[in-house]
């Protein structure tokens, strides 16, 4: 007779890991509430709430099933030249989730975890670098960013075009069915 081997499961990792993918899809309902990013062409947004910090974000490339971008503000580093804070996103569109690929806080990643980390230490990192976005996203709704900004612009003249038509096909939406969309399923 043949005997069964199993080996225990770590409940730990599991909940961590399904931490995680809510993450992903917390982070894809808060920055489509912000920007929309898969219905923006290629190119740099900037929006200006009369803060001081003005927010940059960078649509890299659209693909059929995602979008790779960059949110940050227009801050430099002044050692490196890079923009800090800043948050390199891929947004799936058909699981309906972002994530963070990497953060940049002062450090690169080789620098926060090492060049071969465990596959613990990736977990942690990931859900460190997706609770930031989350918290991050979270704050600039609250600052007022976002495509309803008056002062959200484009570099270029046909992604403003563009940009415009979504305010156009938002304030239709909110006039006709009271700021809920019935073709997602929400009532208003």
């Amino acid at each position: 007779m043949s005997q069964v081997v199993s080996r225990p499961i770590d409940v730990a990792k599991i909940n961590r890991f399904a931490w995680l993918m809510a993450l992903y899809a917390e982070n894809h309902q808060r920055l489509h509430r912000l920007f929309v990013p898969e219905r923006l062409i290629e190119g740099r947004y900037v929006s200006s709430v009369g803060d001081g910090l003005d927010l940059q974000l960078d649509i890299i490339a659209q693909h059929a099933y995602t979008t790779e971008l960059r949110m940050s503000y227009t801050m430099l580093d002044p050692v490196t030249g890079e923009p800090d804070p800043s948050a390199y996103l891929r947004l799936y569109r058909d699981t309906s989730q972002v994530e963070a690929t990497h953060c940049y806080l002062g450090r690169r990643w080789q620098d926060a975890i090492g060049m071969y980390p465990q596959p613990a230490v990736v977990l942690d990192h990931r859900l460190r670098m997706n609770t930031f976005l989350g918290k991050w996203l979270q704050y600039l709704a609250e600052r007022g960013h976002g495509l309803h900004d008056p002062e959200f612009q484009c570099a270029l003249p046909s992604a403003q075009r563009t940009l415009n038509e979504i305010r156009t096909e938002r304030s239709l939406k909110s006039s006709v069915w009271g700021g809920a969309d019935p073709a997602r399923g929400e009532s208003g």
